[in-house]
């Protein structure tokens, strides 16, 4: 079996390898990274400067591996940066066209791997729905972040329809854990009280809209849901990988703040204007649990003992001379 990741350097490209590389030790696997730099990543073959946007680059890179599975993480992968001066259409062009081109390469060699379009939850935005969200909402996105998922979802969709590659979909909702880089609501909490706790800074947190409720998940219970819909997932069908359990972020602070080992003052303030409708949806997993067999297995508290061991961790090895 050969197996490509785009994107096996990033947060969760990291995860889905070493998970690969434990329940396949048979797979040949590759993955692209767009730095020059050859990252070391134990039984892996990584390909260096692969740009997606680059339409002939990528078709070398297929020509060279013949991949039968294509696990699709490459991406920009942060809503507010789409939300900065220029991020609109670098997030649109990077998502869309390193998808498309993946596409149009696979179609021009006559090859017909199993593809994984990782779509979001995100498509769905501040969803007030009173019934839990199932693969048949309608889409609401808020974030030119957002846009760019709605639009590989359905090209995914499409180009199984009309060029029948087996092309499969999955919408995640948040996940966490170990790896994750700032910008995310557990590892900026998980950050300040592992500096708390190192003297770096004063004991006290300051949380903002404390009432925001989100999905969670584990990142390693997610690659294990990508893995089980590459394998038993049925193409052109969309399955959500999400809990099914909804945690405010008063919560996932409180119990990040029961771990720290020194006291620390919490401050919650005023919900942002608007903030409320993020709160109290659910996202139905039925399709995914019943069509594959997976379920999350990491409880949310061991999640968030990881990522603040993570950062402890990290700002341990920063700290050393």
């Amino acid at each position: 079996m050969r197996i490509l990741i785009t994107g096996v350097g990033g947060f969760v490209g990291g995860h889905l390898w070493r998970h690969l590389v434990e329940v396949t030790p048979q797979a040949e696997i590759h993955g692209t990274v767009l730095e020059d730099h050859t990252p070391i990543i134990g039984r892996v073959n990584v390909h260096t400067s692969v740009d997606l946007k680059d339409g002939e680059r990528v078709r070398r890179l297929l020509v060279d591996i013949q991949p039968e599975c294509i696990y699709h993480l490459a991406a920009q992968s942060s809503p507010s940066k789409s939300r900065e001066p220029g991020g609109a259409w670098e997030t649109l062009e990077t998502n869309i066209k390193s998808q498309l081109n993946l596409f149009e390469a696979c179609l021009l060699l006559n090859l017909a791997p199993r593809i994984l379009v990782i779509s979001s939850g995100d498509i769905y935005g501040n969803s007030a729905a009173a019934e839990p969200l199932t693969e048949s909402s309608p889409f609401r996105p808020r974030s030119p972040y957002a846009v760019s998922k709605a639009a590989q979802d359905l090209l995914g969709l499409q180009y199984h329809l009309t060029e029948h590659l087996p092309v499969l979909r999955v919408r995640p909702f948040n996940h966490t854990g170990p790896g994750q880089s700032l910008g995310f609501v557990a590892p900026d909490y998980a950050y300040r009280i592992a500096r708390i706790e190192a003297g770096q800074s004063e004991p006290v947190l300051t949380v903002r809209s404390p009432s925001v409720q989100r999905d969670f998940s584990d990142v390693r219970d997610v690659v294990r849901a990508y893995r089980l819909v590459m394998e038993k997932g049925i193409p052109g069908e969309v399955y959500h990988v999400a809990s099914g359990k909804t945690y405010s972020v008063r919560s996932l602070v409180d119990t990040l703040v029961s771990y720290a080992r020194r006291p620390i003052q919490v401050e919650y303030e005023t919900d942002d204007e608007g903030s409320h409708a993020h709160t109290g949806f659910q996202v139905d997993t039925t399709k995914v649990r019943q069509t594959v067999g997976w379920w999350p297995e990491i409880p949310f508290e061991q999640t968030l003992l990881d990522v603040l061991n993570d950062w402890r961790q990290r700002i341990r090895i920063s700290a050393q001379p």
